[in-house]
C-alpha cells in the first residue's frame, strides 16, 4: 500500500506538474516556426494571353469595318424606325379612306409586302447616300385596273378560302365518309380536276353545288340537291373530312397535283349503279366503292 508520505508528495506535486505542462503548450504555440525565406515570383504572362485580355468581352478579336460599312449609331437606328413606320402606314385592306393610287404608294406597298426584301439594308443605304430610286414597272393606272378587275382584300380572301374548304369537306363527308383515306382523296381529286378543267366552274364550291338550284337529281352531287339536311351527324367522320379538305385545298391553291387520280378524271359513280354515260368514257381507276372515268 502507498504510504501516507507518498500520497502527500503526490498531492503537493500535482499542481506544479499541471502548471509546467501548460507552460510548455503555451511556449510551443507562441514560438514562431522558422519561416521559409524563399520568394517565388509569377511566371511571365505570354504575349498572346496579354493581348487577349485587352479585347472586349463580346469576342476574341476586333473586326474592323469593311469599306462602305457604317457603325450602328442612334441616327441609323432612328432612320430604320422611320422607314418601318412609313411602310406600315400603307393600308392594303381597303378599309377606311384610301389615298390616291400613285407610283410612290405602289412602291411602299411592294416594299412592305416583299418577303425577300431587307428593310434594314435599305435604311442603311438611304442613310449612307442618295441611291437611284427604282422605277415601278406597274403604274397607278394599271394598279387601279387590277383593283377594279378582281382585287380582294386579305379578309375577303381568307373568308373565301374558309368557304371553299367547308364546301370540299361537305362533299368528302357526304360522298365518301365510309371510304378509306385514299377513297376520300380520290373523290376530292375529281372535284379539283373539274375546277381546273375549264369545263366546270373554277371554284370548288361552284363545282360541288353546280345546278343545285334546279331541283332533285339535277345537280352534280346528289347531297347538294336531295332536299335533306346536310348537317354532319358523325363527329369523327366530319373532323376527318375537314382535315382532308384543308390539305387538299392547300394543294389546289398552290397548283399542286392531288396525285391519286390523273388530272383528266372528271367523273365517278358507285359500284352499286351503272349509269349510261359510263360506257362513253374511259375508266381510269377503281378505289373502294367508286369507279372513276375520264372523257374520251
Amino acid at each position: 500500500m502507498i504510504s501516507d508520505r507518498q500520497q502527500f508528495l503526490a498531492r503537493a506535486l500535482s499542481p506544479v506538474l499541471a502548471l509546467c505542462a501548460a507552460a510548455l503548450v503555451l511556449f510551443v504555440i507562441v514560438t514562431p516556426a522558422q519561416a521559409d525565406t524563399t520568394v517565388t515570383l509569377p511566371e511571365t504572362i505570354p504575349v498572346a494571353i496579354a493581348e487577349l485580355r485587352t479585347q472586349p468581352a463580346i469576342g476574341a478579336t476586333r473586326v474592323p469595318l469593311a469599306p462602305g460599312e457604317l457603325s450602328l449609331t442612334p441616327q441609323l437606328l432612328a432612320n430604320y424606325g422611320q422607314r418601318q413606320l412609313a411602310l406600315r402606314s400603307v393600308d392594303v385592306t381597303l378599309a377606311g379612306p384610301q389615298p390616291e393610287l400613285t407610283p410612290d404608294l405602289l412602291m411602299g406597298y411592294i416594299g412592305r409586302a416583299s418577303y425577300g426584301g431587307n428593310t434594314a439594308l435599305s435604311a442603311i443605304a438611304s442613310l449612307a447616300g442618295p441611291a437611284p430610286r427604282p422605277q415601278p414597272s406597274v403604274t397607278s393606272d394599271m394598279l387601279a385596273g387590277y383593283v377594279q378587275s378582281g382585287y380582294e382584300p386579305m379578309e375577303k380572301r381568307l373568308e373565301r378560302a374558309d368557304t371553299e374548304r367547308d364546301c370540299l369537306a361537305q362533299a368528302i363527308y357526304h360522298e365518301a365518309r365510309g371510304e378509306s383515306a385514299e377513297g376520300q382523296l380520290a373523290v376530292a381529286n375529281v372535284i379539283v380536276n373539274r375546277a381546273r378543267s375549264g369545263e366546270f366552274p373554277d371554284s370548288l364550291c361552284g363545282v360541288i353545288y353546280q345546278n343545285a338550284n334546279k331541283g332533285l337529281y339535277r345537280c352534280q352531287f346528289t347531297f347538294a340537291c336531295d332536299g335533306r339536311d346536310n348537317t354532319p351527324g358523325e363527329r369523327r367522320a366530319w373532323a376527318k373530312s375537314k382535315d382532308l379538305a384543308r390539305e387538299v385545298y392547300a394543294e389546289f391553291a398552290q397548283g399542286k397535283d392531288i396525285g391519286v387520280l390523273p388530272g383528266s378524271a372528271l367523273y365517278y359513280h358507285t359500284t352499286a349503279v351503272a349509269p349510261s354515260w359510263s360506257h362513253t368514257f374511259s375508266r381510269v381507276a377503281a378505289v373502294d366503292s367508286h369507279i372513276f372515268y375520264s372523257p374520251n
